[in-house]
């Protein structure tokens, strides 16, 4: 379609660069999709057509534009014997309305055999009107017996000349169904139909299935067999005619197309835009206006019967534009069967009636029904014109996605894969996320979010100062510390250790024989069994022990009991006594285990000697009793800092303690109460220095007084000994009392 649409708008185009054409016929036969194929060549050996036929007995035909000038057609058969059988000739056949018919080549037993080579003059040829075909398509049907080789047929015209031909199927499979594509004159023809033995297509004569035949033009039925035992032959009188016209849009990648029209009206407008044309859905496209389909599906189709004794050889043809396939129901009411099919494509339904089934008519139906659930046709019970065909175009679905809510942030904890549109719940947890620093190991959990915790780089390594491996550099063990582990370390040694890593200078060398003490042979000085070994087979037989043997049928006393315990030498709880793991074992953890020391390690299960003892005294340089070798700051108790006063009192009867530490530390603190007035937040500061507050009360420092109330809220000036309200600019409020 894509085709004919570029060569309506290009056919200016073309009558200007191409000042002729040729209308080209092939009647091939039999055997024409394993054999026969045929080229058309311009002087310079271009290719112009090559066509290879699909189906027994194709026609083919096409009109196609050139330039005059020299060309040569090459028929080709890799058989050897031309187009032809015994009861058909195939032909060859170029034309145009100027020059009329320019080859014309009849394959007969005496003139093709591998390659024919036919040359050509193409003079100027520019039709006022579009070629006109000399034949009508039409199709043979033929649903074989099981004795496919005695079936042919014939079509003739008025004179008794063949027109098309066709016969000899023995090498298709029983019961075949054989489409031939035929080309046939307008007017009175006859179909007749043979049979070598005389019994017809009647297989169930000899206990298989009926066959049946029909001639079919413009999904019209012009002949079919009612009656599968006709003997020999039986003829059948019939009429040809032009397909009415059907018009419409011709080319699919419009919304405008017909699939079922034969003649372009100019209807197509409006280019297709495939998209999910739902609004509800997560693709939905606005600019769509052609749902995108699923192309490729399987259908359902249920064939019905209301008497439940099947169709008796009456069928089905499903015709696709990829092939025809053929339905059959077998028997019960419902018989269902699955078809593959391409979308959106036409399809059409015809339904053949056999002569032992001239009732199937009232009995009969079908259903057909898309992946999706919806019906696409449904003919049911009785047939009112059951030999009309029913056309329907092919929808297998569509592309739209239901919209589904969830957190589409991958680094968030509940981000959720399978969902296309957010819901604005993704959540996190903060901390390092970084695998490359130590804190995301030692934090204790996993973070989602990176909240700038990680400092210090990790540094993977063998962290135990006693294995073999072992990194000084290391902050994280990767578990990879190995023991030294001592052994023969020669490959070819009897003793060989693959795990030793420290050679123990005892290498033994390969002794072979038989080294089964209960055995026949034993050779004590042996060290590697040969396979050498006879009879007996000692071992332990205790099924509850650890080295129990199944092969063994003597007990030797051998047993070992299972130890349970931790194997892995590399763990705190190695139990070099366990044969069998019991899972309990404790990695080491190394670390400081004193809880009196600075740096105690609560989880370390194993001291490192890394412990730092509490150091404890004033830690500020400034201070008067500044200790150099202290670790812990005291703060201010009776072992803290002290500093100088450098103040002195302001007014009679303030208290004056230069050299005491508490009043020290208040003026350190507050400068207020040195260069100011001792108030009642001085004292309370001064009184927690010995304990007596959880901490010190805050002073407002430089703020504005907007105005000054009584506990009515009306507005005063400052007044000696009564509880007033001060409120700043900054919208505080404090309740004061200045005592005189």
């Amino acid at each position: 379609m894509r085709k004919l649409l570029l060569l309506i708008l290009l056919f200016p185009l073309i009558l200007l660069s191409q000042n002729s054409y040729i209308i080209v016929e092939a009647q091939y036969d039999y055997y024409g999709p394993q054999e026969s194929e045929f080229y058309i060549l311009d002087s310079s050996g271009d290719t112009i057509v090559h066509h290879i036929p699909i189906q027994v007995g194709e026609y083919y035909t096409d009109t196609i534009w050139t330039n005059s000038g020299s060309y040569n057609a090459v028929l080709l058969d890799s058989w050897g014997d031309g187009w032809q059988t015994t009861s058909f000739a195939g032909y060859f056949r170029i034309q145009n309305d100027c020059q009329g018919t320019i080859v014309e080549y009849i394959c007969s037993p005496t003139n093709f055999f591998s390659t024919e080579v036919i040359s050509f003059n193409l003079g100027p040829c520019q039709p006022n009107a579009p070629p006109v075909q000399t034949c009508v398509p039409a199709k043979v049907i033929i649903n074989l017996d099981q004795y496919q080789s005695e079936t042919s047929w014939e079509i003739t015209d008025s004179t008794g000349t063949v027109v098309s031909s066709g016969g000899n199927y023995g090498s298709s499979p029983d019961y075949s169904s054989i489409t031939i594509p035929v080309c046939i004159p307008k007017g009175s023809l006859n179909f007749t139909i043979f049979d070598t033995y005389g019994d017809g297509l009647n297989g169930a004569l000899w206990q298989g299935q009926d066959g049946s035949y029909y001639v079919v033009q413009c999904n019209d039925t012009l002949v079919y067999g009612t009656d599968a035992a006709f003997g020999f032959d039986t003829t059948h009188a019939f009429a040809s005619d032009s397909c009415p016209p059907i018009y419409g849009c011709m080319d699919d990648d419009y919304v405008e197309w017909n699939p079922f029209a034969d003649v372009d009206d100019g209807s197509c407008q409006t280019l297709k835009i495939f998209g999910c044309l739902d609004s509800t859905m997560f693709n939905y496209d606005p600019n769509a206006n052609t749902m995108d389909l699923i192309d490729t599906c399987v259908y359902t189709l249920v064939l019905h019967d209301l008497m439940g004794n099947g169709w008796v050889g009456s069928h089905l043809n499903l015709i696709h534009p990829d092939t025809t396939y053929q339905f059959v129901h077998g028997g019960g009411f419902n018989d269902i069967h699955y078809v593959g099919l391409t979308a959106p494509d036409p399809i059409t339904f015809k339904f053949h009636i056999s002569s032992q089934a001239a009732l199937t008519t009232i009995e009969c139906g079908f259903t057909l029904i898309n992946p999706e659930g919806d019906t696409m046709i449904s003919i049911q019970p009785p047939f009112i014109q059951p030999l009309l065909p029913y056309n329907l175009i092919t929808n297998c679905g569509n592309t739209c996605e239901e919209m589904v809510y969830g957190c589409l942030d991958v680094l968030a904890i509940n981000y959720d894969s399978l969902a296309n549109t957010s819901d604005s719940s993704c959540y996190y947890i903060p901390g390092c996320t970084n695998s490359s620093f130590l804190e995301y190991y030692t934090q204790g959990f996993v973070a989602d979010f990176n909240d700038g915790s990680c400092q210090t780089e990790a540094i993977w390594g063998c962290t135990d100062s006693t294995a073999f491996n072992y990194d000084v550099v290391a902050n994280i063990d990767n578990g990879g510390c190995v023991p030294v582990i001592l052994g023969c370390m020669q490959p070819l040694a009897f003793n060989y250790d693959p795990n030793a890593n420290t050679d123990d200078g005892g290498c033994i060398p390969f002794i072979y024989g038989c080294t089964d003490a209960t055995m026949y042979n034993y050779c004590d000085t042996c060290n590697t069994d040969d396979g050498s070994c006879e009879p007996y087979v000692f071992g332990c037989t205790d099924s509850t022990m650890f080295n129990f043997n199944p092969l063994a049928n003597a007990d030797n006393n051998s047993c070992i009991p299972f130890i349970y315990g931790c194997t892995d030498p590399s763990m705190l709880n190695y139990n070099p006594s366990a044969n069998t793991e019991d899972f309990t074992c404790i990695p080491y953890v190394y670390g400081c285990m004193d809880s009196t020391a600075l740096n105690y390690d609560s989880l370390a299960n194993t001291d490192n000697g890394s412990c730092i003892a509490i150091v404890q005294g004033c830690m500020d340089p400034n201070a008067w009793n500044y200790n150099p070798l202290a670790n812990i700051n005291h703060g201010h108790d009776s072992l803290g800092c002290l500093y100088a006063a450098n103040c002195t009192a302001t007014e009679p009867g303030e208290p004056f303690f230069l050299n005491d530490e508490c009043y020290a530390w208040v003026i350190e603190v507050d400068e207020y109460c040195c260069e100011n007035e001792w108030d009642e937040i001085c004292q309370l500061t001064y009184d927690h220095c010995y304990g007596g507050w959880p901490a010190p009360p805050a002073r407002t420092v430089n703020k504005k007084i907007i105005k000054i109330t009584d506990l009515l809220g009306r507005e005063v000036k400052e007044i000696k000994n009564r509880i007033l309200l001060y409120i700043y600019e900054d919208g505080s409020v404090e309740r004061k009392k200045i005592i005189k």
